[in-house]
């Protein structure tokens, strides 16, 4: 009995202690994750994994930590268990477990997953951009096979990344052995620390050998990198470890995040080294760009207000040499992914890394045309072979020669993160042209000076044109791949739209349009009528194409906005309808509704005909015989002035074009 209880006891202790260790482990692995120690966390989580704990914190934390540090495969291993354990896990595992698949290739199941995050939050930015592109391989295949791509000649067996162009040197970040007996490593990978160097640009193509960019001034013990220079070369803006004077800076949590930094060249050296007025302690600015004019900064940051993991931002910088205030480029770019690594080309395109996109896997290399105002057209991946199956970022090129350089932990680099060099081919511009002609539609005969609008589904970029004198009209570099919409209007002509969608193919698309005439007077007959309800009568001639509401001066506004009732305080107005239609029982009447173009094509269609209706059975009701009435809604498709869609206009502008006719079709 003793010796059994002693056994019991024995084995209590033993679980005890084994329960304890593992718990200490546990933490000690959960200090590391949590201090951005990845690669020591991995040590650390995969040391719990051989001792037999299978735990979801565990296995989410070990597929995040490789998904950081881009060994996308290892995280796959690591999702794929955490997925087996418990398939009800949050959108972001869901996410990175599809990112995962796809360095794989396995892009079916990844896009079943994709489908379960969509479902699990639908108002997901990453989601809302799986669904409505779901032909995303197709996309990205239209646009690859347009750059030659190499070695860039300067890599290491050790990471090597972000470079940029300083007069006719390449300047790139790198983790090399620089031969010191001291070698620092990065916590985040457990790598060397990463310093800037350059390496001369031959004219015949070929590269010097890589050399220490840095003068004293720039000697640090901390990860700089991704610099940008202004086009004098006097001025540099970088990224480096959270250091002053040579020491690391801490957060109160003991964690020493990224920060922008700006050096200035004195003779022949970088001084007067400081750090930008928007870093913190408590998050990490990166991977500055500079616009053409250089007058506004551009960054990644995880700083309040960041939709996902990082956001691109952008900064003012002031004559004085201060900074604005930062803005966030917002959802138009921005994911609850990564967006990271802009750069702004002479042309002024935004290239950008993310992997909040459909895409390859990993970090893929996108692209986007700014606005004279600011906004950003449609965002692009640029296809491959830029593009991988991995993490590629940190893409610059050169706008008059298209040659260029980007970054990539690809397989078969040479390490950990190589830099290549590439040329461009063919240019990702995608337009067409839309051309046709106007035609009467009930003589054929051509049709010039008719005025049309081009515009898109989101009334935006909108165009004007007019047909020449042989009926002829075009628009050209209208943008691929997007719904459009052309309204014409000529005097004696009624006002037309009709719809197209080009094909995500430079090329041109042919749109012929026949205008209807307006209704000719057929007949004439004398009538009488009160004016401004006195007794006294005037002698008007009415004629089929009379429109009595404005013959009566009956006001247009007898709805409610949005509503199709007849308010009870206009009933006055449109009893002189009635007394007229009375007083001359042969007319007949087409009823026709008019909105303006604010709101969507579909809903002014669907309320003009209910008012139209609305209105002829208020006529009905006072014993106007419906064999005389006809109705029908117009929606916005006859306008009465240039208030189209993406058109700016006054209230007095639009409100000419929400009106009630009532035509006479018949006498």
């Amino acid at each position: 009995m003793k010796i059994k209880n002693l056994l019991y006891s024995f084995l209590f202790c033993n679980i005890f202690f084994m329960a304890n260790a593992q718990t200490a482990s546990t933490k000690n692995a959960d200090k590391k994750y949590d201090n951005y120690a990845y690669a020591d966390a991995i040590k650390a989580y995969e040391s719990l994994v051989e001792k037999g704990v299978r735990d979801e914190k565990v296995f989410q934390r070990l597929g995040n930590s490789y998904y950081l540090i881009g060994e996308l495969q290892e995280a796959l291993k690591y999702y794929q268990e955490l997925f087996f354990l418990n398939e009800n896990q949050e959108a972001e595992y869901l996410y990175k477990y599809a990112q995962c698949l796809k360095s794989e290739g396995n892009y079916t199941q990844s896009d079943e997953i994709l489908e379960k995050l969509s479902q699990k939050a639908p108002s997901d930015k990453r989601a809302i951009l799986f669904l409505n592109n779901r032909n995303y391989l197709e996309d990205i295949k239209a646009n690859s096979d347009r750059f030659d791509i190499a070695d860039a000649g300067i890599n290491s067996k050790d990471s090597d990344y972000g470079s940029t162009i300083l007069d006719n040197k390449l300047v790139f970040t790198s983790a090399r052995d620089t031969g010191s007996i001291i070698k620092k490593n990065f916590k985040w990978t457990n790598k060397a620390i990463s310093t800037l160097y350059s390496v001369e640009l031959n004219p015949d193509g070929s590269i010097g050998k890589p050399m220490l960019f840095h003068k004293e001034n720039l000697k640090v013990n901390f990860n700089q990198s991704t610099p940008v220079f202004t086009k004098d070369g006097r001025t540099m803006y970088f990224t480096r470890n959270n250091s002053v004077d040579g020491k690391r800076r801490q957060n109160e949590n003991k964690i020493t995040f990224l920060k922008l930094y700006k050096a200035t060249l004195i003779g022949d050296e970088w001084k007067e080294v400081q750090e930008l007025p928007f870093n913190s302690d408590e998050y990490s600015v990166a991977h500055p760009a500079l616009s053409i004019d250089e007058k506004t900064l551009y960054f990644a940051s995880d700083m309040p207000g960041t939709f996902g993991l990082s956001d691109i931002f952008k900064v003012s910088i002031e004559t004085d040499g201060t900074f604005g205030k930062p803005e966030n480029l917002g959802p138009e770019i921005n994911t609850e992914g990564r967006e990271t690594f802009p750069f702004i080309s002479d042309e002024k395109e935004l290239y950008f890394s993310s992997d909040g996109r459909p895409g390859l896997g990993g970090l893929d290399i996108y692209v986007s045309k700014i606005n004279k105002d600011g906004s950003f057209e449609e965002v692009q991946n640029i296809g491959e072979p830029i593009n991988s199956k991995q993490d590629d970022f940190a893409f610059i090129i050169n706008s008059k020669n298209r040659n260029g350089f980007f970054s990539s932990n690809r397989i078969n680099g040479q390490g950990l993160d190589d830099v290549y060099r590439f040329t461009e081919n063919r240019r990702l511009i995608c337009e067409q042209s839309v051309s046709g002609t106007i035609t009467d539609q009930e003589t054929n005969e051509t049709l010039s000076n008719v005025s049309l609008i081009l515009f898109d589904e989101a009334g935006k970029s909108a165009v004007e044109a007019k047909s020449d004198i042989n009926g002829n009209y075009v628009f050209s570099n209208v943008k691929c791949g997007k719904k459009y919409f052309i309204k014409t209007s000529k005097e004696e002509y009624l006002f037309k739209e009709v719809s197209l969608t080009l094909k995500k193919a430079t090329g041109s698309t042919s749109l012929p349009i026949a205008l209807e005439k307006k209704p000719k007077p057929i007949t004439a007959i004398p009538v009488v009528i009160k004016v401004n309800n006195t007794i006294k009568p005037v002698k008007v001639t009415i004629t089929v194409g009379t429109d009595l509401g404005k013959l009566l001066q009956i006001p247009m506004n007898f709805f409610d906005l949005g509503k199709a009732t007849i308010k009870k305080t206009s009933e006055p107005q449109l009893q002189k309808l009635v007394d007229m239609l009375n007083q001359y029982p042969t007319i007949k009447l087409d009823i026709r509704s008019h909105t303006d173009s604010r709101s969507s094509s579909e809903s002014n269609q669907i309320l003009s005909d209910k008012r139209a209706e609305s209105t002829k059975d208020w006529l009905i009701q006072k014993g106007i015989n419906a064999n005389r009435l006809t109705a029908k809604g117009y929606g916005e498709t006859q306008l009465v002035n240039k208030c189209a869609d993406g058109v700016k206009c006054t209230e007095k502008e639009h409100q000419q074009n929400r009106r009630s006719e009532f035509i006479i079709v018949s006498l």
